[in-house]
C-alpha cells in the first residue's frame, strides 16, 4: 500500500527512513533476540539507546552543560500543572503570554499554585496573530514567564521572545520543536510533547536549567510530579515510555544526517512559502493568521464557506490527503507540515487547491 500524505496535527508523520529501520528492528533488536517494546529498562542495552538519544539532542540542539534532559510521560497538559507545581514556589505568582488554548489551559492550572498574570493576550483579535513580546507587562519578582510558541489550533508561531532579564523564560515548543535552531541559553525551561516533529505520542521531552531543578528538591509533592527525582534517576524514577524514546533518538540521528536544524528550517521555510505564496494571491482562500505570526508548521486557511470547506475536505480523499480539517474548536481547514511532510506533499495540496478552485470560484 502506498504511503498518503499525513497533514494531521499531531500524531503526524514520521521520517520514512525512520519507520523502515524500526520496522527491521521490531522483533530482534541488533541481535539481542528482542523487540525494544520488550525490553527491560534496567538492561544496558536500553540504557544505551537512552544514552544515545540524549546526547544526539544534546549534540542537534547544543544544550549547555547546565541543562538537563527528561524525557517524561504525560504529554504537555501534565506539564500545564506540573511547571507551577515546581516553579511557581518563591514568591508565588508567575507571568503568562496569553496566545490562545493551550496558554488558556496552562493558566487555569496554574491558579491552583499562585497568582497569574497576563503580561500580554491576543484574545481580542481572535488570536489571529500572537502578542508583541515588547508590549508585555512584565512583573520583575515573578518566579517565571510562560509562553507557548507554536500554536496548532490557530498557526500562530513567536518570530521573537521576550527578554524577561533575570526571571525565567517557559516555553511550551510541541508543535515547533526541532523545526529551526534554539537558543537554549534564552529560556529556563523548553518543553515540547513529541508527537508533532520527534516521535510517537507518550513522550514529553524536557531541557531544564540546573537552578530550577533545584527548587524542586524539597517540595512538599508527590515524587514522580518533581523534577529532580526524574533528573536523579536519568528520566527512569519509574519505566519511560520505552519505544517512544527509542524512534525519537532515531529521529535525532535522522535530523543529524540530513543537515541538524540549520536545514531543516531551510527546508521547512521552503515547504510554507509554497503553500503561503498560493494562499495570499488566491482570492478565493483566506488565510487565517497575520502574515507576521504565521506558523511554519501549521498552516489555517478557509475556503469561503463552510460547505465549500466539506467539500475541500471529501475532495482531498481522492488524492489521498488525510487530516486537513480544521481543530474543532476554530472550523476551517489546517494543513500541519513537520518535519517528516516532504515538500512534494505540499506541492501535491498546493496542486489540489488550485483545481478545486478552479472549479468552485
Amino acid at each position: 500500500m502506498a504511503r498518503i500524505y499525513n497533514f494531521s496535527a499531531g500524531p503526524a508523520m514520521l521520517p520514512e527512513e525512520v519507520l523502515k529501520e524500526a520496522a527491521e528492528e521490531m522483533l530482534d533488536y541488533r541481535g539481542c533476540g528482542m523487540s525494544v517494546m520488550e525490553m527491560s529498562h534496567r538492561s544496558k542495552v536500553y540504557q544505551q539507546i537512552i544514552d544515545e538519544a540524549e546526547a544526539d539532542l544534546r549534540k542537534l540542539v547544543g544544550i549547555p552543560d547546565n541543562y538537563r534532559v527528561l524525557f517524561l510521560q504525560g504529554g504537555a497538559t501534565l506539564q500545564f500543572g506540573m511547571i507551577p507545581m515546581n516553579l511557581m514556589t518563591v514568591n508565588k505568582k508567575a507571568d503568562y503570554i496569553h496566545s490562545g488554548v493551550w496558554t488558556k489551559k496552562a493558566m487555569q492550572d496554574a491558579k491552583f499554585f499562585g497568582q497569574v498574570n497576563v503580561a500580554g493576550s491576543s484574545e481580542d483579535v481572535q488570536f489571529r496573530r500572537v502578542p508583541d513580546v515588547k508590549s508585555l507587562k512584565l512583573d520583575p519578582e515573578a518566579d517565571y514567564v510562560y509562553m507557548c510558541d507554536n500554536n496548532t489550533i490557530y498557526g500562530t508561531k513567536f518570530k521573537e521572545y521576550p527578554d524577561t532579564g533575570k526571571v525565567p523564560l517557559i516555553c511550551d515548543m510541541s508543535s515547533c520543536f526541532l523545526s529551526e535552531p534554539i537558543d537554549v541559553k534564552k529560556f529556563g525551561m523548553i518543553y515540547a510533547g513529541a508527537q508533532k516533529n520527534v516521535g510517537p505520542a507518550g513522550v514529553t521531552i524536557i531541557i531544564i536549567r540546573d537552578d530550577l531543578v533545584e527548587r524542586s528538591k524539597e517540595l512538599p509533592l508527590p515524587v514522580y510530579l518533581r523534577y529532580a527525582p526524574h533528573v536523579e534517576n536519568g528520566s527512569m524514577y519509574n519505566t519511560p515510555p520505552t519505544y517512544g524514546i527509542y524512534i525519537c533518538g532515531k529521529v535525532f540521528k535522522w535530523l543529524l544526517a540530513t543537515g541538524g536544524l540549520e536545514k531543516r528550517k531551510e527546508l521547512n521555510e521552503a515547504k510554507a512559502k509554497i503553500l503561503y505564496d498560493y494562499l495570499d494571491s488566491s482570492s478565493f482562500y483566506r488565510p487565517s493568521v497575520e502574515k507576521d505570526s504565521r506558523s511554519l508548521m501549521n498552516v489555517t486557511f478557509r475556503t469561503p464557506s463552510d460547505e465549500l470547506d466539506a467539500a475541500f475536505l471529501e475532495g482531498a480523499k481522492k488524492y489521498k490527503f488525510t487530516n486537513l480539517k480544521g481543530h474543532r474548536s476554530t472550523g476551517g481547514l489546517r494543513a500541519s507540515i513537520y518535519n517528516a511532510m516532504p515538500i512534494e506533499g505540499v506541492k501535491a495540496l498546493v496542486k489540489y487547491m488550485k483545481e478545486f478552485e478552479d472549479e468552485h470560484k
